[in-house]
């Protein structure tokens, strides 16, 4: 990392910004909160990017709301399109290196078969279309970048479905969780390590610059993962309240917004390209558990 002179983050209170926190230390960073710079307004970024002339700019920020999408579409477009448009401009202008998160949602989720960087996107939802707009942005204005989607992150903090399940068994007995859609959850920590591995060696060979899926190896549906949560957490001495687990349809959970079936990442590109081994989603699962075992005070 000696060799980079700055790296500038975005986004750094996110699941993904406190995992990029934690493996690199405060020193390699700045980051510029809600108070420091408002994400509604661009011209803050590009005076912040101007001023401090970065050699890495990496966006974690990012509307993420699914369901609240549908309503604030003017929002989510601002925030994952309009906004990230900006930030390629300024990164373009200064010379540095965008990377930007994205996701398995500018899929419509048809099929059975792992989804290829060159596959057409068709989103479902404002969220989707949104971060799909954001990707053709950066592409557009010819910023040197790295743009990694990837799917069903989790991690010690923030909330996400892991965390949320640990929750619910503790509090009820019968839960009932979506079974028909299938992709692989990915921990914030190794999705930090692996830009982080991606940067350092796009830095060295520029021609890397280019989209990429990123997640864990292997697949599960929402209902195979809550199951293999409590189990590998009653494990670990964890009790739970939680006695029995009902698999249902997306047809049947209660949901203002189309969600994709098949959210099935093919990775080969990024292993190829960067020649690192991405982990099977149970062993990432595992650590997540691990570390809020270990780390209860984690919000």
């Amino acid at each position: 990392m000696s060799h980079l002179s700055l790296i500038l983050l975005f986004g750094g209170n996110g699941q993904l910004g406190l995992a990029l926190r934690q493996l690199f230390g405060e020193h390699l960073f700045f980051f510029p909160d809600r108070g420091d710079v408002d994400f509604l307004l661009p011209e803050q970024l590009s005076n912040v990017i101007d001023s401090l002339q970065p050699e890495v700019i990496i966006n974690a920020a990012a509307y993420t709301s699914v369901e609240k999408a549908e309503a604030e579409a003017g929002l989510a477009f601002c925030v994952n399109a309009q906004t990230v448009a900006s930030l390629a401009e300024a990164a373009k202008r200064v010379d540095a290196l965008l990377v930007h998160i994205s996701t398995d949602y500018v899929f419509d989720g048809k099929g059975d078969c792992a989804w290829c960087e060159e596959d057409q996107p068709n989103p479902l939802n404002i969220y989707g279309l949104s971060k799909w707009y954001g990707e053709q942005a950066i592409i557009a204005s010819g910023c040197r970048h790295l743009i990694f989607r990837t799917s069903w992150l989790h991690s010690p903090w923030r909330s996400n479905f892991i965390k949320s399940m640990l929750t619910l068994g503790m509090t009820k007995e019968h839960l009932s969780v979506v079974s028909d859609q299938i992709g692989a959850p990915t921990s914030a920590s190794m999705l930090a390590e692996a830009m982080m591995h991606a940067i350092l060696v796009t830095t060295r060979k520029p021609e890397l610059s280019g989209l990429y899926h990123v997640a864990a190896q292997g697949e599960t549906s929402w209902y195979d993962l809550a199951k293999y949560c409590f189990s590998v957490a009653g494990s670990m001495g964890m009790a739970f309240k939680v006695k029995s687990i009902e698999p249902i349809s997306s047809d049947d959970y209660p949901s203002v917004v189309l969600r994709p079936l098949n959210s099935r990442l093919n990775t080969d590109k990024f292993s190829r390209c960067f020649g690192m081994k991405l982990p099977a989603w149970q062993d990432d699962v595992s650590t997540t558990l691990s570390s809020l075992l270990r780390q209860p005070e984690h919000e």
